[in-house]
């Protein structure tokens, strides 16, 4: 499948602390970089991880107005985690309670919501893959101690 949409304006990264995510845990230095990151993310990052997300993407038109009403693309969140020489990131999703808080007319299924919730977390790793190979060029600073044992001998 294809995902036919426009490209959406690239999320607006805010100072939070990876940590407070449920699923991410970041060790070492605090420097998330995201002032840069969202520079190559402006500077084409995005375009060409959206490109390449959207042309093998489950969600169809339906789903995607869905998260475009519902703003979820701004609440993005990409960081630096120099620990892992890495890019996380947060995806943002549909809560468990969708149903009771009425969140959307078109939103009427577990399907639809898991397959949404899916999909974005797909694009929040291509994201992450496109930013590693392709824009970012700076190294992880993070030395291993020296009092590490040798597993070698």
């Amino acid at each position: 499948m294809s995902l036919d949409v426009p490209v959406p304006d690239p999320p607006e990264l805010e100072e939070i602390d990876p940590n407070e995510y449920e699923d991410a845990d970041v060790a070492g230095d605090t420097d998330y970089r995201r002032d840069e990151i969202e520079t190559l993310l402006r500077e084409g990052a995005w375009t060409d991880a959206f490109e390449e997300w959207a042309a093998t993407s489950d969600l169809d038109e339906t789903d995607w107005a869905i998260v475009r009403d519902l703003g979820l693309v701004s609440r993005f969140d990409f960081f630096w985690d120099d620990f892992a020489d890495r890019v996380g990131y947060h995806a943002p999703g549909l809560p468990e309670d969708w149903r009771e808080r009425d969140l959307h007319p078109d939103l009427d299924s577990w399907g639809t919501v898991s397959g949404i919730n899916a999909g974005l977390t797909e694009l929040g790793q291509i994201v992450c893959e496109t930013l590693k190979q392709e824009y970012i060029d700076w190294e992880a600073e993070y030395d291993a101690p020296d009092d590490l044992p040798d597993f070698d001998a």
